[in-house]
């Protein structure tokens, strides 16, 4: 049996969602998608306009439906829509009317097992309700923290007679497991939307599922705590501050020279000013990896320099971080140590021992604790909380993800302005 390939189009503009449908579609798409953004944004004119380009693929219209049943599936099925979604958490009645409405006006109904907190036994219900579909699905806000819906897939599917699909997160390397799992229809969104070209990215995706294939992906997929580092290391500092919404970011630290790249998990020290004692212990008791953070007051003199930095390198670390001053500059460069600090002057203080190591600190006015994540580049450094770290470090692979996409979509000829429509969305007052 061939599985289908459903194409979600989760734009908030037609236009951008007009673009991907036209370069993936031709390339092994069999239902075409409304996303709920789209919907929300454009209105049923999406379906209608996705219905007119590719009349002889199957439309779905993402409506997730939670009341007023009947209206909702008349409205989407007039303007296009084969097959409807409802939610499973909605009652059902609701759903109940949606099969019925879905039988009066020749539309199929899918039923979202989203947030459903017993999907196996939701999924039963549903199908002696008379289901048409039944759609395993993690939401975007789950995949960050690194969950993934074959599991479940696995338990509904075993269930239940109705063809079940699943959504979240699937991509080239997980969409044979999708079929593996029981997936008679396997939805996929953005590892096709964000793709530099959706029409490649369907290409893979469809062999995936017809072969069986593991297509290996760098992008488009969301990770546990044991895979942080592969995911940091992949974005920038600016992706990750975008991601904790334009937060994290140490303020008036910058990067000693050019090109400097850090990463790695935070050893905090607090110092005085000048005392150069603690945050030169600290470096015998990092481990391999780590970056010491040193929190000097913010003012001179150096509390670090070239050989402390030969020390670290000796140690293994990956670099350091001075809310204070450092020295020896052009030596650290030439060893290519990442060094980041708020000042760089020639004096250096005495090592008299003020301070501790391992405590929470306050470093460019954020609270870094050790075991934090700490990313730098060229635009400055942005600490990620060890407590947040799976999560953001999925939501920067997220923003990265979407600025590729834009990035293509630029380079054919448009203005960021332009694509993105943004004179459509700025606040109105």
């Amino acid at each position: 049996m061939t599985v289908i390939l459903q194409l979600a189009l989760d734009f908030v503009d037609l236009h951008r969602a007009v673009n991907v449908a036209q370069l993936a579609v031709p390339e092994g798409v069999d239902w075409v998608e409304a996303g709920t953004p789209l919907i929300k944004s454009e209105g049923l004119d999406a379906v209608r306009e996705l219905k007119r380009l590719f009349p002889g693929k199957v439309i779905v219209a993402d409506m997730k439906i939670m009341d007023a049943g009947r209206t909702e599936v008349e409205v989407a099925a007039k303007a296009g829509a084969q097959i409807v979604d409802v939610l499973g958490t909605a009652t059902d009645a609701t759903i109940a009317e949606c099969i019925q409405a879905g039988k009066n006006y020749g539309a199929k109904i899918a039923v979202d097992l989203i947030a459903v907190a017993d999907p196996v036994a939701r999924a039963v219900q549903v199908a002696a309700l008379g289901a048409d579909y039944i759609s395993v699905h993690v939401a975007i806000d789950e995949q960050m923290r690194g969950q993934d819906p074959f599991a479940v897939l696995a338990a509904v599917s075993q269930a239940v007679q109705v063809p079940v699909g699943v959504a979240g997160g699937v991509n080239s390397e997980t969409a044979a497991a999708a079929v593996a799992h029981g997936a008679s229809y396997v939805i996929v969104g953005g590892a096709i939307t964000k793709a530099k070209d959706p029409g490649i990215a369907t290409r893979e995706i469809r062999r995936a599922l017809d072969e069986g294939a593991v297509i290996p992906t760098t992008l488009f997929k969301r990770v546990g705590a044991e895979e942080i580092r592969g995911v940091l290391e992949l974005v920038s500092s600016s992706n990750l501050s975008d991601a904790l919404h334009r937060s994290g970011v140490l303020e008036g630290i910058r990067p000693l020279f050019p090109g400097a790249r850090l990463l790695g998990k935070a050893l905090t020290v607090r110092t005085y000013p000048g005392d150069w004692a603690k945050p030169v212990e600290a470096i015998d008791l990092a481990e391999p990896g780590d970056v010491v953070v040193i929190d000097a007051g913010g003012v001179g003199p150096a509390i670090w320099g070239e050989l402390a930095t030969n020390s670290a390198l000796q140690r293994g670390l990956n670099g350091v971080v001075i809310d204070g001053a450092i020295r020896d500059s052009g030596d650290i460069a030439k060893l290519g140590f990442p060094a980041f600090s708020r000042l760089v002057m020639p004096n250096a203080g005495e090592p008299k021992g003020f301070g501790e190591i391992g405590v929470p600190i306050r470093v460019g006015g954020v609270k870094v604790e050790s075991g934090d994540w700490v990313l730098g580049d060229d635009d400055g450094v942005v600490v990620l909380a060890q407590s947040l770290a799976v999560e953001y470090a999925n939501r920067a692979m997220d923003v990265l993800e979407k600025e590729n996409r834009i990035r293509e979509e630029i380079k054919e000829g448009r203005t960021l302005a332009q694509v993105v429509d943004l004179l459509r969305w700025e606040k109105k007052v």
